[in-house]
């Protein structure tokens, strides 16, 4: 048994605003006078996890357990949170024990050293950590996506089963939600006299559609970004249309249904998937992963020594007889001066509400709503200025320009939004919230098994399209 004693920070820190009872545990603590939880941070091999332990909070017990195989990929998660401790600005200072044995897993599972799992790593491993940390009797916080085929979806349904059964919370790290530009535009849906009700759309033209292109290799925090050789396996990552796709659904599902609960067997259909591969030369593998030639593991993806990465695609699928549209597009690198861009409309009988990230706007997210052809402009209007004016109790930074008659840019000023990171502290008080007064809606669980059964079912069938 190997371990090693480091300071750790974000992620661990931020899930501590409160003291709670969680458990046998947790009851055990306080008797001796601590009120805080424990965390277990298990096999950290994304980057997510590095990019969350950034800053301090006083409330959480300062040993924090990481368990986790040797590697690259463990390696660049403890040197990204010894970067954090030793800055000269605000470091933390949190004492880590980290287990490094081939067993680390069952050393986790059998040590009781903590009341919350948290993941961010390998797709291919973490439905099992999942059930295995329920069934042993934590709680879990996951990063995206909790299943990436057909039975990682079985598993996930019975690890939220016996969840349930031994009152566990399972939550999935959603950060969109706390996007503020995201906050608005599910405020402005709900506005039925401005937007109306959403259109049903059809297979060909659907009333929600979505595309984000993504890039391999990019700069995070200021550093290129190193993926781990298994990110490029869609096998242990998942294809794009199991991944990123998870946090669009998620928005239509919080936005589009506010509080609604959805069940797949009922209420969803999977109409359409495909895929297509990107291509990634040896050079670029190289530079991306730091690594020298393709591993074996990649051997069945790799012809004329290029790799095809089966990183794009679409789904198409209905929830409540809405249709709704996803397309996914992972590139190499951006080109120059390029960013990641993203594209939202979501369509009303009154108005189209549309975020748009591209070159003309600096690659930030901007807000517009648009009216329909029938809706009288001049009544558009004054409808769209009251309803700003109301949210501007809430959200007094909000303004509205406009670009002509038809549509305009709700304006949310780069000042009064918070980054990426930020928005994985939100999730943790959230998550939090839950985990003490255990009054988590019966729509979240559910609607996260909706979500997994649309992206894995949409996996399955763009396999037999390509057949």
């Amino acid at each position: 048994m190997k371990f090693i004693y480091n300071n750790i920070g974000f992620l661990v820190l931020s899930l501590v605003v409160a003291s709670c009872s969680l458990s046998k545990r947790q009851t055990a603590n306080e008797a001796n006078g601590s009120h805080k939880i424990k965390l277990i941070v298990l096999d950290p091999g994304h980057f997510h996890a590095s990019l969350l332990q950034k800053d301090t909070l006083t409330d959480v017990n300062d040993t924090i357990h990481v368990y986790a195989p040797e590697g690259t990929g463990f390696n660049q998660y403890m040197e990204s949170i010894n970067s954090y401790n030793q800055r000269t600005e605000a470091p933390t200072s949190w004492v880590s024990q980290v287990y490094t044995g081939d067993d680390y897993l069952s050393q986790m599972l059998a040590g009781q050293k903590g009341d919350v799992v948290v993941l961010a790593g390998n797709n291919q491993k973490k439905a099992q950590y999942i059930i295995q940390s329920i069934k042993a009797g934590y709680n879990v916080l996951s990063d995206k996506p909790l299943a990436i085929n057909q039975k990682d979806f079985n598993l996930l349904v019975e690890a939220y089963r016996l969840a349930k059964e031994k009152k566990l919370l399972l939550y999935d790290l959603m950060t969109e939600r706390y996007d503020i530009l995201n906050i608005i535009e599910k405020e402005l849906l709900q506005k039925k006299e401005l937007f109306g009700e959403l259109q049903q759309g059809s297979p060909e033209s659907p009333s929600i559609t979505m595309e984000s292109v993504h890039h391999f290799f990019k700069n995070v925090s200021g550093k290129p970004l190193i993926r781990p050789a298994w990110y490029y396996d869609t096998a242990q990552q998942g294809e794009g249309i199991a991944d990123v796709t998870t946090h669009l659904i998620d928005l239509v599902q919080w936005q589009c249904f506010s509080d609604e609960t959805i069940r797949y067997q009922s209420d969803v259909k999977v109409t359409n998937a495909t895929h297509w591969p990107t291509s990634i030369t040896l050079p670029e593998f190289s530079q991306s992963t730091q690594i020298d030639s393709f591993p074996p593991f990649l051997d069945k993806y790799v012809k004329n020594n290029i790799l095809e990465v089966l990183a794009n695609g679409t789904l198409n699928f209905t929830i409540k007889g809405i249709h709704i549209g996803i397309k996914v597009i992972w590139n190499y690198a951006p080109p120059t001066n390029g960013g990641d861009t993203f594209t939202s409309i979501k369509k009303g009988t009154k108005a189209t509400l549309k975020t748009v990230q591209n070159k003309k706007n600096g690659f930030t997210k901007e807000l517009y709503i648009q009216k329909e052809q029938n809706t009288d402009s001049a009544t558009f209007r004054i409808q769209l200025q009251k309803n700003i004016e109301e949210l501007r109790d809430t959200y007094p930074f909000l303004s509205v320009k406009e670009e002509n008659n038809e549509l305009y840019l709700i304006d949310i000023p780069q000042e009064h939004r918070s980054n990426h990171e930020a928005h994985f502290s939100k999730v943790a008080k959230t998550f939090l919230h839950y985990l003490q007064y255990k009054d988590m809606p019966e729509w979240e669980n559910e609607n996260i098994i909706s979500k997994y059964y649309i992206t894995t079912t949409a996996v399955e069938m763009a396999k037999l399209e390509n057949n």
